[in-house]
């Protein structure tokens, strides 16, 4: 005999709703232990970064504080987590008390939704105006509750995939080959010249000297990049971008990533040009090293939810402490370091970051990167 089976009229709302929020407005679930009867979803995109779908019964007003007291715990360690300094909330209740009232606070919307009638009615749909057609749905009973499960399965394996593929280790070519030239200049400069610590031999290589990068010689911009002043320099940078380099490139791919980095190391030539003074001469990959970790401080942004915790503990304090170094100790070029980080991050953003970024975050990037390079060549060349 075939057992019956029968749906809770308060599940079927709480699925109802989950497909819309992660099928059409591309919400992520949030995993959070010891929450029970409650799902959080988010959007880092939306207006609305955070969806919470309570489905537990709230008789009382004391029910009530306390269930906001509980959520502001989790949301503030989520806002630490995704450098979110506001995070905009619904906070969608499916059952409460008779003589419970929710009232709006700053940056949060409550909502009473006991069926999926009352979506067509209040705050919601102001906020998401297609739920109401989104939420409608020819089939009934089980064959919702099936309609539904499949949807959202297919759904959170297709962004597993797109996620699993972003995060996958790949072959760092690039990273290798720029590696390769590094050492090989490296090698020539004692093959046809004096060595990498001899000042002239960097000079002949196409260190880059503002005296003669002032007149003419803008090719020093670029061939100073992958020049190291000795041993300890070409292993240090090269030590950092083994360990960078693959990440970055895996991120962004191989043609944006080499154009983030090329751009990055011609920024910080161009600012060391402008505040090093003329008869310094500045080589090294370093620059450009810091324009990978200003993309991946970009790319970390927008995928905060996974990187957040790395970028607040190893990106950000790396960059801090190799800024004080360079200011701390005498023969660092820190306007190189300076000016490729910032390069960088405006070059990340004309790139684009994969399934995040918008046309028009792009076009901006490319406008930023744009400015940046003129005011960097005003610096340079005219002030």
């Amino acid at each position: 005999m075939q057992k019956e089976i029968t749906l809770n009229h308060n599940d079927l709302l709480v699925m109802n709703l989950v497909h819309y929020f992660i099928t059409e407005k591309n919400y992520n679930p949030v995993i959070l232990h010891g929450i029970n009867d409650e799902i959080w979803l988010e959007n880092m995109d939306s207006d609305y970064k955070l969806v919470r779908i309570v489905s537990h019964y709230i008789h009382n007003a004391e029910q009530l504080n306390f269930d906001h007291f509980k959520f502001q715990k989790i949301l503030n360690n989520l806002k630490k987590k995704t450098f979110s300094w506001k995070m905009n909330v619904v906070s969608i209740y499916t059952s409460l008390g008779d003589d419970v009232r929710l009232v709006d606070e700053e940056g949060m919307v409550n909502v009473l939704i006991r069926n999926v009638s009352e979506i067509q009615n209040g705050k919601l749909l102001e906020i998401f105006p297609d739920i109401v057609e989104k939420t409608h749905h020819e089939e009934k009973g089980i064959d919702l509750f099936v309609k539904i499960s499949d949807d959202i399965n297919k759904e959170s394996y297709a962004k597993s995939k797109r996620v699993e593929k972003i995060f996958s280790k790949k072959n760092p070519i690039v990273t290798y080959a720029i590696m390769a030239i590094c050492v090989i200049l490296f090698i020539l400069t004692y093959v046809f010249g004096s060595g990498a610590t001899n000042v002239r031999t960097l000079i002949r290589f196409g260190g880059n000297v503002g005296v003669y990068t002032k007149h003419g010689e803008y090719f020093r911009l670029f061939t100073s990049i992958f020049l190291h002043a000795g041993i300890v320099h070409l292993l240090c940078n090269m030590y950092s971008l083994y360990v960078i380099g693959p990440q970055v490139e895996s991120f962004y791919g191989k043609l944006k990533y080499l154009f983030i980095f090329l751009f990055s190391g011609i920024s910080g030539s161009l600012l060391s040009v402008a505040f090093s003074g003329d008869y310094v001469v500045s080589v090294g990959a370093s620059g450009a090293i810091f324009g990978l970790l200003g993309a991946i401080c970009y790319f970390g942004y927008h995928y905060r939810v996974y990187l957040g915790n790395v970028l607040k503990s190893q990106i950000i304090p790396i960059i801090l402490l190799n800024l004080l170094i360079g200011f701390t100790f005498t023969g660092i070029d820190n306007f190189a370091h300076i000016g490729g980080l910032v390069g960088g991050i405006f070059a990340s953003m004309a790139m684009g970051v994969v399934d995040k970024s918008r046309t028009s975050d792009k076009a901006n990037g490319c406008i930023l990167m744009l400015i940046y390079l003129v005011f960097l060549i005003y610096l340079a060349f005219f002030y």
